[in-house]
């Protein structure tokens, strides 16, 4: 399997009409299995998975507790159990389908305390993310901290990390020392992309470059999918140059994901994103695509630039998404999520050359790009 032959891109259009992300395909043929691979290992995922999580949270005293289970969808705000949503998973799959690919079943099996780790680490993010960001929605309901306050989901998440580098550090397996040290190094770097974020937010639309903010996506978002790889990597016993190699493929398709994702962040259907329309924009956040915007030279990048140094009005959110994409943000988000899914291919198949054993890391990072909502 290489690059080239899974570089093949297209746009298409999603049920409403709305313009999808061209990335990657994989060929047809004996190794292309049905459109709803990565749906059986997300479900597969969560159902090995979630068990675990549920037991390292258990662990947690009574007030930590009760909020990680308000968040993760499993109790109300009142302590009642919920069958809510705790999201899909897709970080823990990658830990499970990378050491699959590498030591098969077992290595997977093996593997389930790391992938709950990872899960931990994400959802640790996510309620700072929305502390910080003042999201007040997120998988359908209201935010932990919206709820609970801020004080308590920081802590809460503050609780999550401290759980999850615990629960790995107190794993039997072998690789569980290199695995709680690259997840730990990963925080960090979470934290520094997440800084990064925050300090753009601060800046003038103009004093903003299109390199600096991929650096941050890829500390932000790219740092936590590698990672996830490279633990799978571990588990299965992998020398180091594969685990780098899964560890860069896992960064060079969260890239994508992010690019996706801010796409969706503007133009995404809010019955489905469960955010309400235009909420990046609304909040002037200068993601991937309205950077690339902004930095075209073109008229609409100055009208964009306007419209980001006045105050926010909700009558502009609008005219500010025409704007990004007449001054070709959209495109060119979507053309280099296709490009950082042909890299990732690339690296995958240095460490994965099998092509039937590589489909489930492919047909995660697939599904992770072809997302409209």
């Amino acid at each position: 399997m290489t690059a080239e032959s899974l570089a093949e891109t297209k746009h298409r259009r999603d049920d409403a009409g709305d313009r999808a992300p061209a990335v990657p395909r994989r060929p047809a043929g004996p190794v292309a299995l049905d459109g709803h691979e990565a749906t059986v290992i997300l479900e597969r995922t969560r159902a090995s998975v979630d068990p675990e999580l549920r037991a390292a949270i258990d662990s947690l005293p009574g007030s930590m507790r009760r909020i990680a289970l308000y968040h993760f969808g499993w109790e109300r705000a009142d302590g009642t159990p919920s069958a809510g949503n705790a999201g899909k998973a897709i970080r823990p799959a990658l830990v499970l389908t990378a050491a699959t690919a590498l030591g098969g079943p077992v290595a997977a099996g093996a593997a389930v305390r790391a992938a709950a780790a990872v899960e931990l680490v994400h959802n640790f993010t996510l309620l700072h993310d929305d502390v910080m960001d003042r999201d007040t929605t997120r998988r359908h309901r209201p935010t932990a901290w919206t709820v609970f306050g801020d004080a308590d989901a920081i802590l809460a998440g503050d609780a999550l990390q401290a759980l999850a580098l615990g629960w790995l550090a107190q794993d039997p397996h072998p690789a569980a020392p290199a695995a709680a040290a690259r997840l730990a190094a990963c925080v960090v770097e979470l934290c520094a992309g997440q800084h990064a974020d925050t300090a753009l937010e601060r800046r003038r639309p103009g004093e903003v470059r299109l390199d600096e903010v991929l650096t941050m996506a890829e500390a932000k978002t790219g740092a936590l999918l590698g990672c996830a790889c490279a633990l799978g990597a571990l588990y299965a016993g992998a020398g180091e140059e594969d685990v780098e190699a899964l560890d860069a493929f896992g960064r060079q398709a969260g890239l994508a994901f992010q690019l996706i994702d801010d796409v969706i962040g503007i133009w995404g259907d809010p019955h489905r994103t469960g955010k309400p329309a235009g909420a990046d924009l609304a909040a002037r956040k200068k993601s991937l695509p309205v950077v690339a915007a902004l930095t075209s030279g073109t008229p609409a990048a100055a009208e964009l630039a306007e419209l980001y140094e006045a105050p926010y009005d909700k009558e502009d959110v609008a005219r500010t998404a025409l704007a990004v994409e007449r001054a070709g943000g959209r495109d060119w988000a979507q053309d280099e999520a296709a490009d950082r899914m042909a890299r990732a291919m690339d690296e995958l198949s240095r460490a994965v050359p099998d092509p039937e054993a590589a489909g489930g890391l492919l047909a995660l990072a697939e599904f992770v790009t072809r997302r409209t909502g």
